[in-house]
């Protein structure tokens, strides 16, 4: 019987340590060597501490920033531990339900605006996380955060146009802001 288990209890020991620590070790190794920024969460850096990432959204509710995609995680809006949609389908009332305080605030923050709100300021993306929008997001609020920065529209569109990130590979997705370093442009403006 013995004969039985031995080679069974080598082989689970050998593959444990090549799948559980040669091979991590491996990997994490080669990202820290050609990718360390990525490989350490795209941290934002200001004065040497993390105040963020550029890859996980984060909530805005002055007027005086963009705001972001709103975020599908609970309790915490972007928390990474809890990345996950809404699931909620487009004829489910709690979609309409969840979605009409969200069109509320941002009446509210700019009344004069009766622009159409794009749908990314209103619904979730399927992470939950998402840390850009749209540039017609970020063009729909450009008003509000100019009025309440004192700043020409022009000089907040620049800066939109600026931080626009292109489709990926020319082709994949859509034109992109990512809300957090647009934010950290607008505070750096003298």
């Amino acid at each position: 019987m013995t004969s039985l288990f031995r080679p069974a209890i080598v082989l689970f020991v050998i593959l444990s340590g090549v799948s559980g620590i040669v091979y991590p070790l491996v990997v994490t190794g080669i990202g820290q060597a050609l990718f360390p920024r990525q490989a350490n969460g795209s941290l934002i850096l200001k004065d040497d501490k993390p105040i963020g990432s550029t890859l996980i959204g984060q909530s805005f509710t002055d007027p005086k920033y963009f705001w972001s995609r709103p975020s599908a995680t609970t309790p915490q809006p972007y928390n990474g531990t809890g990345s996950s949609g809404s699931n909620l389908g487009p004829l489910n009332p709690a979609l309409i339900d969840a979605i009409k305080p969200r069109i509320d605030a941002l009446r509210a923050a700019d009344p004069g605006n009766r622009a159409p709100i794009p749908v990314d300021l209103i619904t979730a993306s399927g992470s939950g996380l998402d840390p850009e929008e749209s540039v017609a997001a970020a063009d729909y609020q450009a008003g509000r955060v100019a009025r309440a920065r004192g700043l020409p529209a022009a000089r907040v569109r620049a800066l939109i146009a600026a931080h626009t990130e292109g489709r990926l590979l020319g082709v994949l997705g859509e034109p992109r802001v990512n809300v957090l370093e647009l934010n950290l442009a607008l505070d750096a403006l003298k």
